[in-house]
């Protein structure tokens, strides 16, 4: 009996082990779930904006100047340095051309020697003409030529003498002075140094700028251009001065679009304690027009890239890629401009291998 029990063992052993190398068990937990989608998705929401849009802003100067020479010369005296207030008119500095001093003398000179002909012109043909009131005395083309003469010599000694005003003005360039006022902001030259006219890109040899009002530069994205009211007053906070909430009114847009696909807008703020400076960033509220609506779609449902920024739509059971442009962002979902409607289903973490038309159980 001992003995039966051990070959029934044994063959029972043996069957185990040939299930085991030829055959794998069956997971039935992964075969219940296999039915269930892979995806989670969610749905498009319509909602109305927020009654105020919240953009980034930045301080610029009313006015600003890059101060060039408009003749060569070499720095002969500075009056001002960075940090000093100026008035409009103000000299900031000399320049000296010893060679423009040698023009004046020359012009000067042609137009004494220009004016001494014409006077001796006209004298001549003053005798002349009263010399000509005897008959036969002087012949009538003798009397025509001195009266040519004459005219031509006080037309040269004008001409002259136009030539000293224009040395004299030229001369006067050597004299820089304030366009409006402002302050100093920037001092690139010395004295003794060599100045020349510039371009745009060259070094200046002074920045002015007038700080007394600013403009508050603000840029309004494409898809929002249509939805602020340019109308109402809008509110900003300087970044350097929180809770020193400030009020005013759009003063001008540009109403073009620029090179970032957004629209400038600028408000003017006035500085009368001097504490704003260029270049300072402020969080501007601009007031949206009422009834305009948005649409929502959870932030984990979109897919951005180095190409594009899309969404997964599910439609008949596949999975349809949409190209949109993100607005703005909130807790749990963004706003979305696109090919889309309130009430579409998006798949939440789609992932960039969930292709066009893909099947969606």
């Amino acid at each position: 009996m001992k003995f039966k029990s051990i070959i029934l063992l044994a063959a029972a052993t043996s069957m185990l082990a040939a299930c085991s190398s030829n055959q794998t068990p069956v997971n039935m937990a992964a075969a219940s779930t296999s039915k269930k989608s892979a995806y989670e998705t969610g749905i498009i929401t319509e909602k109305a904006l927020s009654s105020k849009a919240r953009l980034p802003g930045q301080l610029k100067p009313f006015n600003e100047v890059n101060i060039f020479p408009k003749v060569n010369g070499f720095v002969k005296q500075l009056y001002v340095d960075r940090g000093a207030i100026v008035k409009k008119g103000q000299l900031l500095m000399t320049l000296e051309a010893p060679e423009m001093e040698s023009q004046l003398q020359a012009a000067n000179s042609r137009f004494l020697q220009a004016q001494e002909n014409a006077i001796a012109s006209k004298e001549k043909y003053q005798r002349l003409k009263e010399a000509a009131k005897e008959p036969g005395s002087v012949s009538p083309l003798d009397l025509d030529n001195a009266s040519a003469k004459m005219k031509a010599d006080e037309a040269m000694a004008r001409s002259e003498q136009s030539n000293v005003a224009s040395v004299r003005t030229i001369q006067d360039y050597l004299n820089i002075r304030a366009p409006f006022d402002g302050m100093i902001v920037q001092r690139n030259v010395s004295p003794g140094a060599l100045v020349s006219p510039g371009k745009g890109t060259d070094q200046p040899m002074l920045i002015l700028q007038d700080i007394s009002k600013m403009r508050l530069e603000v840029f309004i994205p494409e898809d929002y251009v249509d939805k602020v009211d340019l109308q109402q007053p809008v509110t900003f906070v300087f970044n350097a001065m929180p809770g020193n909430e400030q009020i005013a009114k759009i003063s001008r847009s540009a109403n073009s679009l620029g090179s970032m696909r957004s629209e400038a807008i600028e408000i003017d703020v006035q500085n009368k304690n001097g504490q704003l400076k260029p270049g300072m960033y402020a969080e501007v509220r601009i007031p949206m027009l009422s009834g305009a609506k948005s649409l929502l779609v959870p932030n984990n449902a979109i897919v951005r890239s180095t190409e594009r920024e899309y969404v997964v739509t599910v439609k008949q059971g596949k999975a349809v890629l949409v190209d949109i442009k993100e607005g703005l962002a909130r807790n749990d979902s963004t706003e979305v401009f696109g090919n889309l409607k309130a009430g579409d289903q998006v798949i939440n973490h789609p992932g960039d291998e969930l292709k066009q038309g893909a099947v969606i159980n």
